[in-house]
């Protein structure tokens, strides 16, 4: 599975749209095969759901994500995780480990 989260520089950003790029990781079996980052190619309501479904990613994680967003992941068939933050590194390791700790969503609108 594909897994992207949104990011700046090394940390999660805390909302998905704004974010400088998402950092790719393709994992399988609990490993990580691969790791790339993405430029983030703008931010204009309902195209990020949809170019990064077009990326074969499964499942998002981001800071904060407001409601219409979610919605639209979900209609492209990608998983939403919200509340995480800190590095991006460390939160892909506590995905793949199953121990993600997660606050609340940073972004409610």
């Amino acid at each position: 599975m594909k897994v992207a989260v949104a990011t700046n520089e090394k940390e999660v950003s805390a909302h998905f749209g704004h974010c400088l790029s998402f950092t790719v990781v393709e994992i399988e079996n609990d490993k990580v095969l691969s790791k790339k980052e993405v430029a983030n190619p703008g931010h204009q309501p309902g195209f990020l759901p949809v170019f990064l479904a077009e990326q074969g990613i499964g499942c998002i994680i981001v800071g904060g994500m407001g409601q219409n967003a979610q919605m639209l992941f979900a209609q492209n068939g990608i998983e939403i995780i919200t509340g995480a933050c800190g590095l991006v590194d460390d939160v892909i390791k506590g995905y793949v480990e199953g121990n993600l700790v997660l606050g609340d969503n940073i972004c409610d609108h």
